[in-house]
């Protein structure tokens, strides 16, 4: 098998055949999580079980946060192709298996299943890319710029394409859409030459030896006592999973120093400042994402009034400005790097939040609402791609789908916290008051992140490329040695 080669500065781009197919499948999970935003209205009314919904979301982040971290490493293992694949698969039995749920217990069965299927699409995808790059002398810069806007779009696009499917078909109409957009990724990733990542091969015995089981099942008790906490608080909190959470913390930090091929290199993301500093802005940057895409929808049907369609047509500026904004804030983090590229997607989530905190109203114009919505884009697009391309800038090939695994556990985990948020700031009912509060939160949160990236030490005024070819570095925390495997 050929070499890999360290792309040059002015290498030419890793082509759309393969950027595109790899994008078909990782929009799947932020087209599953934007829809279901429309969605839970009908999905309530439908099983009369306003409390089951909201397991029903909870189920899906929960699984995607577990799920995560180990499809990247399941990709270098197996071949990235092939568990992209099977996620691919996975999405279709769980998107059947909910059409036909007969009642709140088998949904949130299917969503768990569809929860394992998307959460292995993004990781192995940005493995792919990075795969193919390397092998054939490519930069990925623009094929990530590929992904992020997908991801943007249709994560923006949701709440549209779901209000117009919940309005026209029914709630179900979101689950089985997923069918021919899984048929088409599989299609189009299968006819694709994706580097041969991972596709040397390997036996379950092998893999046996070599995943650290020990590590996973402790992130797993981990992540869902801390997830299944968070949840509860919305009505009466389960305080006895929180030392389970700690405990299970402190068990996995301490197996993951001694393993020899740990899960997680905790020691080395510990070093890695810029990938920890990142992955805590993820979680918050996100809390504040999901705070919009659960809270507006909701508050458009319920006070406004509107129907499925009019909500989700209503949030459509977010998704046109959000591609607008992930381009433009490629070519920023190009020519000014992260901190420039963060600065102004953290202020406009500054803006958006305070927008929301004053002018958003049951009596103000509809004018005022979409003048909102696209503002509230600029933020999705700028922070996406400067915290994605910081990821993939102190990552190796073998270790970015891991990392990326991390940033979504890091987004999910961010969910279930704006459920939270949401539960506390409306207390239950999305009134004119519950939303202010929610805007105001999303302001403070906004203020924190902006003061984080001002007094960060670790990205500087020019980036290191994100193709990991020479070039100046971001700064000492993105030089060989001081992170998790940089390239």
């Amino acid at each position: 098998m050929t070499q890999p080669r360290t792309p040059r500065t002015d290498a030419p781009p890793v082509p759309f055949r393969v950027s595109g197919a790899a994008a078909t499948g990782s929009i799947l999970q932020p087209l599953n999580s934007s829809m279901i935003a429309v969605a839970i209205v009908g999905i309530a009314a439908d099983f009369g079980s306003p409390s089951g919904v909201s397991w029903v979301i909870s189920a899906m982040y929960i699984t995607t946060a577990v799920c995560a971290p180990m499809a990247g490493r399941l990709g270098i293992l197996f071949g990235a192709r092939r568990v992209f694949v099977a996620g691919l698969i996975l999405v279709c039995l769980g998107s059947t298996i909910g059409m036909a749920a007969p009642d709140v217990t088998w949904l949130i069965v299917a969503y768990v299943v569809l929860g394992v299927g998307i959460s292995v699409h993004m990781p192995n995808a940005m493995t792919m890319i990075r795969g193919y790059a390397e092998r054939y002398g490519r930069q990925p810069r623009t094929a990530i710029t590929t992904l992020v806007v997908c991801g943007q779009s249709v994560a923006a696009l949701g709440p549209t394409l779901g209000g117009l499917l919940v309005g026209t078909f029914g709630w179900q109409s979101i689950l089985w859409v997923n069918i021919p957009v899984a048929a088409v990724s599989a299609i189009a990733i299968l006819r694709a030459d994706v580097g041969f990542v991972g596709s040397d091969s390997t036996s379950v015995r092998e893999a046996v030896h070599t995943l650290d089981f020990a590590g996973i099942v402790l992130f797993l008790v981990t992540i869902t006592s801390m997830m299944l906490f968070l949840i509860s608080l919305r009505d009466t909190p389960m305080w006895g999973l929180l030392p389970v959470a700690v405990l299970g913390l402190a068990l996995f930090v301490r197996w993951e120093k001694r393993a020899a091929e740990p899960f997680l290199d905790v020691r080395a993301l510990a070093r890695n400042r810029a990938l920890s500093a990142t992955m805590a802005r993820t979680l918050l940057t996100y809390t504040c994402f999901y705070c919009v895409f659960f809270g507006i929808p909701q508050w458009l049907q319920y006070v406004r009034e509107m129907s499925p369609i009019e909500a989700g047509l209503t949030m459509l500026p977010v998704a046109g400005v959000s591609v607008v904004a992930t381009i433009i804030g490629s070519r920023t983090y190009r020519r000014f790097g992260a901190r420039t590229t963060l600065l102004v997607g953290t202020a406009a989530l500054l803006v958006g939040g305070i927008l929301i905190a004053s002018v958003e109203r049951s009596t103000a114009p509809l004018l005022v609402l979409l003048l909102v919505a696209a503002v509230l884009g600029i933020p999705n697009g700028f922070n996406n791609i400067g915290n994605q391309s910081l990821v993939n800038a102190v990552t190796s090939v073998d270790d970015v789908g891991t990392a990326i695994g991390m940033y979504r556990t890091m987004a999910f985990i961010g969910a279930n916290v704006a459920v939270v948020v949401l539960q506390l700031t409306t207390g239950g009912t999305i009134d004119d008051a519950g939303l202010h509060r929610t805007g105001w939160f999303i302001a403070a949160s906004s203020v924190v992140l902006l003061a984080g990236v001002a007094l960060s030490r670790n990205m500087g005024a020019r980036p290191r490329t994100p193709d990991g070819a020479a070039g100046p570095a971001v700064d000492d925390e993105h030089r060989p040695g001081n992170g998790i495997s940089t390239p």
